[in-house]
């Protein structure tokens, strides 16, 4: 097959079907949260990532402010509930069936989540270093 397609020539991307018994567990960025490398990075060269974070416990204390180095960071919840503030001065408690887009370098603050909060990320590209950084004015 050419990878061309009705619409032009298809991305370099490989089909994935990840069976949750068969993803791996990796590496994160909060202590509180199992992260399941979902296959998505590998299958698309970097361009996206895809992974499930599963509550090993609620969050004990914010994860105070930071942003992501990405053009993009999307969140689904699957189930539970977090708790999030940005650097606009929104504050959102977004719970099972809830998703946001939140822009790369965007400042963002996790306040809470339940004890059972699972939620599904995807960024792009697909590394995406974090980096904490002091809050916005008038926000601490």
């Amino acid at each position: 097959m050419d990878g061309s397609t009705a619409g032009g020539t298809r991305p370099d991307f490989r089909l994935k079907i990840a069976k949750k018994a068969e993803t791996p567990l990796v590496g994160g960025r909060r202590k509180f949260f199992r992260y399941r490398d979902l296959g998505i990075a590998d299958a698309t060269g970097g361009v996206m990532r895809a992974q499930v974070m599963e509550a090993i416990t609620g969050m004990t204390e914010p994860t105070g402010w930071h942003v992501h180095h990405c053009q993009a960071q999307f969140i689904y919840v699957l189930k539970g509930w977090v708790e999030l503030e940005f650097e606009d001065g929104s504050r959102h408690r977004m719970e099972t069936g809830d998703a946001g887009l939140i822009p790369g370098e965007m400042r963002h603050n996790e306040i809470a989540t339940s004890d059972d909060v699972e939620i599904l990320e995807l960024s792009i590209p697909g590394p995406m270093g974090t980096t904490p950084c002091e809050p916005p004015a008038g926000m601490g």
